[in-house]
């Protein structure tokens, strides 16, 4: 088999993970959350980031992968970017009506193609931003409800967007330019993450819901589900580095847009959730969206593919990311960084 096979289907069994596994979070917390009445969305992310530290150090330990230490600031940085960044998708949740709240996150995907476009000189295709468009307008119509604006909230929002760009596309520049696995990146920010998050975490979830997460009634149910929640953020964690890694920012953020789609229906097939012909009719533009995304992107890298063989091999990254994976890069974190970040019960209903 060769290179570009293997990676091809690395990039798919990425892919396939970290919608497996974000999915099966989503249904976890929403359980922990609707049914059970823990709220504290960000305290439960730090637990959720020293959880997968410790699994990643107990791999180290039997040596399933190796320890590659590079520049001490930039894993620091990037670490507390990252917390930072949940911690004002959180907060813009509270802050904002769920409808704003869902514009919000469609508006990350614009936001990083405008950011990559000025700072990194990337291309996009018309065609790929036509499906972008595609792919925002379908997720918008099966997501975004009421639109109620107010000032504390907007700015919020702003900045939850650019720090979540901005930690996104540092997650795969930063494995390409210090050549490290998504495992390596992940295991050394993931402390810096965890503890930005436990020290704001508290302070947020309180103002958020007016209760105090080291008061709660922990029952055995509660623990059952915040253990189940803890383990399965390690599979979220590590796939969302490795599709970022693999493709780009852009391509995990349609991913991301595919795994809501793929929440609301099993929210009413498994859950009985609410569920209108408005739903269904954007969850299928969304899916027109990401096919024409996943197959402009083949053809570009197919075309650059073809003039590479001809040329000297190609070293600039192009946004010619399918999510079917079809870009050389290296391997390997969220619900939204990242983590993803299953925020509230509002957001697991949205």
């Amino acid at each position: 088999m060769g290179d570009s096979q293997k990676f091809h289907l690395g990039t798919i069994g990425a892919l396939s993970l970290s919608v497996v596994s974000s999915v099966s979070i989503v249904i976890c917390n929403k359980a922990l959350i609707s049914t059970l009445g823990f709220t504290f969305a960000t305290t439960l992310t730090s637990w959720h980031l020293l959880v997968t530290f410790c699994s990643l150090h107990i791999a180290l330990w039997m040596k399933f992968f190796e320890h590659k230490p590079f520049d001490a600031s930039s894993v620091m940085g990037f670490g507390i970017l990252n917390g930072i960044s949940i911690g004002l998708l959180n907060l813009s949740l509270g802050f904002n009506s769920v409808g704003f709240y869902q514009m919000t996150k469609l508006a990350i995907i614009p936001c990083t193609v405008l950011l990559e476009t000025l700072f990194f000189r990337k291309k996009f295709s018309r065609s790929v931003q036509f499906s972008l468009t595609i792919l925002i307008l379908g997720v918008g119509v099966a997501t975004v409800t009421d639109l109620q604006l107010n000032a504390l909230g907007s700015f919020l929002s702003l900045l939850a967007v650019l720090t979540t760009c901005v930690a996104q596309i540092m997650t795969n520049t930063i494995q390409k330019k210090f050549k490290v696995s998504s495992t390596q990146l992940l295991y050394q920010s993931c402390p810096y993450q965890a503890i930005t998050l436990f020290i704001v975490g508290p302070f947020l979830d309180g103002l958020l819901t007016n209760q105090n997460v080291f008061a709660f009634a922990y029952t055995p149910q509660v623990l059952f589900f915040i253990v189940l929640s803890c383990l399965i953020s390690v599979s979220v964690n590590f796939s969302t580095f490795l599709v970022i890694g693999k493709t780009s920012a852009v391509t995990y953020q349609v991913l991301g847009h595919l795994k809501t789609c793929l929440v609301l229906a099993f929210g009413y097939i498994l859950l009985r959730d609410p569920f209108s012909w408005r739903n269904i009719l954007g969850i299928l533009i969304a899916v027109v969206g990401m096919v024409f995304y996943s197959y402009y992107c083949t053809l570009e890298s197919q075309r650059k593919a073809n003039e590479g063989s001809q040329q000297l091999p190609q070293t600039k990254e192009s946004e010619a990311d399918p999510l079917l994976g079809v870009e050389n890069g290296s391997g390997m974190l969220g619900e939204d960084s990242k983590v993803p970040v299953w925020n509230s019960n509002k957001d697991l209903h949205a």
